[in-house]
């Protein structure tokens, strides 16, 4: 437990405030951390907080998205209540006149994958959501509560706009008629909905029927996540589709009250931890791709959501080290020696990388590890960026 105390507010008070709030794969102890803060003006976090009262004002007058806006594409259900999407690295092949099937260009992504298709809006939903709820969870003030309930209802609750719980034709491949189950990484921006739905839990916009409801839908999905076939081609995946699907269903069987599966499905993780992380921090498969920084620092965010999770239910994998050695912390390490550095990534990497997408990795191993290393990585990037990036409020600095 942080002793710290700000504006008044002591550890005690901090504890409680933590105590009332359970949200997926979130550090209750951490938000009533930044909270107090902010309430004091702390000038460590106040970047951070500004920023995100102008991405929830922002929020506030997005348009609401739902699975059914779609218009010039359809799934082959026809339904269009079922989500779909175009596999985005998927191509037409220039040696065939229809340029039937699709093939695949790793890393480049196809536009027509973002045009009207559900990718785009699932990430909006996902995004503007968990902008509006932590404004309201920092704020109090109803009005961002308000859109990201009626957000939350538009794409799972309304007859008339709802997700049917399954997803059956994301990431389709033109010309090729079989579904496929590494679409189910699409939706991880449904953890995002559930811890936004934790987050404005008593508020008067989201009611007990509301939330009622929502776990209700996700009782659907995460049954169809663990039973069907879709489901059980993504478990078995090596690389971070696997992981994601585990963050994804750790993340929602807490949510609907299965601790048991949850903490089963972290768990089961440290197998995972195991054939990917190398003793020296390397993610083999990871590097195999053509955006390898990318997608090392992309598994690390799935393995990290899904400790989070594991850590609300007593399994710790963020010191969990394989019998050959590899472990969360040495992939983190691995990635963070590069960042900001004039030290060569050792594996290929096609396009220019986002550092905004590494800053949550440091901060929550800072705030995890204790250690002041994260600290110096963070240093080597734009203050600009790190002093104002949403993951201060998530792991405000612990020292």
């Amino acid at each position: 437990m942080f002793l710290w105390q700000a504006g008044g507010l002591s550890s005690s008070a901090i504890a409680q405030s933590a105590h009332r709030l359970v949200v997926p794969g979130l550090s209750a102890q951490a938000l009533a951390q930044a909270k107090a803060r902010v309430t004091s003006k702390d000038a460590r976090i106040m970047p951070a907080y500004s920023k995100l009262l102008a991405d929830a004002d922002s929020a506030l007058n997005a348009p609401l998205v739902s699975v059914t806006q779609k218009s010039t594409l359809l799934p082959p259900s026809h339904n269009k209540h079922d989500y779909f999407s175009l596999s985005p690295y998927w191509w037409p092949d220039s040696t065939k006149k229809n340029g039937l099937p699709y093939i695949r260009k790793d890393g480049q992504t196809n536009p027509e994958s973002k045009r009207d298709l559900d990718q785009p809006r699932v990430a909006a939903m996902g995004a503007n959501v968990q902008t509006l709820a932590l404004a309201y969870y920092f704020t109090g003030d109803e009005k961002y509560a308000d859109r990201a309930a009626k957000q939350l209802r538009t794409w799972f609750l309304d007859p008339a706009t709802k997700m049917n719980p399954h997803l059956r034709y994301s990431q389709l491949v033109r010309g090729n008629p079989e579904e496929r189950g590494s679409g189910i990484i699409d939706t991880r921006w449904f953890i995002e909905a559930v811890q936004a739905a934790g987050l404005i839990d008593g508020s008067k916009s989201w009611t007990a029927k509301d939330k009622s409801a929502l776990q209700s839908w996700f009782k659907q999905y995460l049954n169809w996540l663990l039973t069907s076939p879709n489901g059980a081609h993504e478990r078995a995946a090596k690389n971070n589709h696997g992981s994601w699907y585990a963050a994804q269903t750790a993340a929602y069987a807490l949510f609907v009250g299965d601790t048991a599966r949850a903490r089963k499905i972290a768990s089961g993780a440290k197998e995972r931890i195991g054939w990917q992380i190398t003793p020296d921090g390397t993610q083999p498969i990871e590097m195999e791709r053509t955006r390898s920084l990318h997608y090392s620092g992309f598994n690390i965010e799935a393995l990290s959501r899904l400790a989070e999770v594991g850590r609300q239910l007593g399994v710790d994998l963020w010191n969990y080290q394989s019998p050959k050695g590899g472990g969360l912390r040495r992939a983190i390490d691995h990635v963070a020696k590069y960042l900001g550095s004039t030290e060569k990534w050792p594996g290929q990497q096609i396009d220019a990388i986002d550092p905004s997408l590494f800053v949550i990795h440091l901060r929550r191993a800072e705030e995890r590890y204790h250690t002041d290393e994260y600290e110096k990585a963070i240093a080597r990037l734009p203050h600009d960026l790190t002093s104002s990036d949403r993951s201060a409020l998530l792991y405000p600095d612990p020292n």
